[in-house]
């Protein structure tokens, strides 16, 4: 049976570029479309789509006011299709954590075939149960609600290793689960999440501002530091450690893309297998695809302890599957319980 999509967006163009990138797929079918969230509600309770494709700038009501009515009325799965600005990519990052699945850039002449992993995006999505993104909304609320940072940091001192995080779809809320539980002195932290350029520049200003450690994008050259979590650029370069005088440095490499991204997360894990080894602990996350497996099991063969988010808890068990699979995740745990452990593990 095939994935039934309904597209929502105010350009006719666009509709007819996202219905053209869907069709070409023949386990997706385009149901209806809808150029502004009132024509959406009444196509949605009419076709009862799989999933729903929503534009983030429409008149009559934006993008995230009409998400937020969906998930509370009539929750969906629904991927966000943004313009490549900086008002775009942050009104996504705010849909992602009300509960959209993912996000896609419209094309731009910086990335034309931004719509290329569409397809896959959604027929992964379809495949989601609607009831795991609740309990990941209400963790990440009471995560936020019970820490006390203060005496957390009072009774946490970092032992030197570093934390490296691989996610993508289902990540956003997933690293705001992890993070937020995170001290102001956390253990250096280095996380590549799939996401578009652009955009992570807004996810790294709102991880920020929601927890207690410093949070930016990461700059080449940078020195990784205890209380501070680095976040990959989002589409130009790879994010990779390296070994420097009395510590480790971030490195941005323009390299070719691994395994259909960049960043990659198997570039990061790799990197630190081979200048950290036991002095690291490597967490794989929800997320679609095989990045990530191959250099989680590289950490672990070189000693690194590795832990892999479980099928419960993972909006898309793609990559920690696949890393559970080939031998690289030593432990599996749920969503709630792995800023606990890393913190645990990497305390002196």
């Amino acid at each position: 049976m095939s994935v039934r999509v309904l597209i929502v967006d105010d350009s006719a163009t666009m509709r007819g570029l996202i219905a053209a990138t869907l069709c070409r797929d023949p386990a997706i079918s385009v149901v209806g479309e809808a150029a502004d969230p009132l024509e959406a509600r009444l196509a949605i309770k009419t076709l009862d789509p799989d999933v729903v494709t929503l534009d983030v700038e429409m008149p009559n009501m934006n993008g995230l006011e009409f998400l937020e009515k969906i998930m509370r009325l009539r929750p969906t799965r629904v991927i966000m299709v943004s313009t490549m600005t900086e008002r775009g990519a942050s009104t996504t990052i705010k849909a992602l954590e009300i509960g959209a699945f993912d996000c896609v850039a419209k094309p731009s002449a910086k990335d034309p075939r931004s719509f290329d992993a569409l397809p896959a995006k959604i027929k992964a999505i379809a495949a989601s149960p609607m009831g795991r993104l609740e309990p990941l909304r209400q963790e990440m609320a009471s995560a936020a609600a019970r820490r006390d940072p203060q005496s957390a940091s009072s009774r946490y001192a970092p032992d030197g290793r570093l934390v490296a995080i691989g996610s993508s779809t289902g990540g956003v809320e997933a690293l705001l689960t992890i993070l937020s539980q995170f001290p102001e002195n956390c253990p250096p932290t280095i996380v590549t999440q799939h996401m578009p350029p652009v955009f992570t520049a807004s996810f790294a200003a709102r991880l920020d501002r929601m927890c207690k450690p410093q949070v930016a994008e990461a700059v080449d050259g940078a020195p990784i530091l205890p209380g501070r979590v680095y976040l990959a650029p989002g589409g130009g370069a790879h994010l990779e450690v390296v070994k420097h005088v009395g510590g480790y440095r971030c490195r941005l490499a323009n390299t070719e893309a691994v395994n259909g991204h960049r960043p990659s997360v198997d570039v990061l894990f790799n990197s630190i297998a081979q200048c950290a080894g036991r002095n690291a602990l490597g967490v794989i996350l929800t997320g679609m695809g095989r990045d990530g497996a191959q250099g989680l099991l590289a950490m672990r063969n070189t000693g690194a302890e590795t832990i892999g988010q479980d099928e419960a808890s993972s909006l898309v068990y793609g990559m920690p599957k696949a890393a559970f699979e080939i031998g690289g995740v030593g432990k599996q745990l749920t969503l709630q319980r792995i800023a606990a452990h890393i913190l645990t593990s990497t305390n002196q």
